[in-house]
């Protein structure tokens, strides 16, 4: 499993890359949380237990938030596709279509 530590010796990473590693794990761990705590409100039956879980959830999305903004200071390639996709109205699937016309200078593989 990706979060339970390095996949090389940590000595033989930079800094920056342990830190990433750091972040990217506390954003899935966070991730993981908000469905847990939202199955657990679809499960539970008592009223003052599901207001408790909502809030808690809602918590581990502004913790994913505060990590995901941290990884876009940091890593430009994510930012940059953050900057695409995040906040737009149009279908994401027409916005991925046009940044790949864009990033081939409209030019596709296949013509």
């Amino acid at each position: 499993m990706a979060s339970e530590g390095f996949h090389e010796l940590p000595q033989d990473l930079n800094p920056q890359t342990r830190d990433m590693h750091r972040a990217i794990v506390s954003l899935m761990e966070e991730l993981e949380a908000i469905d847990w705590y939202q199955q657990r409100i679809d499960a539970t039956t008592d009223e003052a237990l599901r207001t408790i879980l909502v809030h808690n959830r809602d918590e581990e999305k502004e913790h994913a938030s505060m990590v995901l903004e941290w990884i876009r200071r940091h890593d430009p390639v994510f930012e940059g596709h953050l900057k695409t996709y995040l906040f737009s109205t149009e279908p994401i699937t027409e916005r991925a279509e046009a940044a790949e016309a864009q990033a081939s200078g409209g030019r596709r593989w296949n013509g």
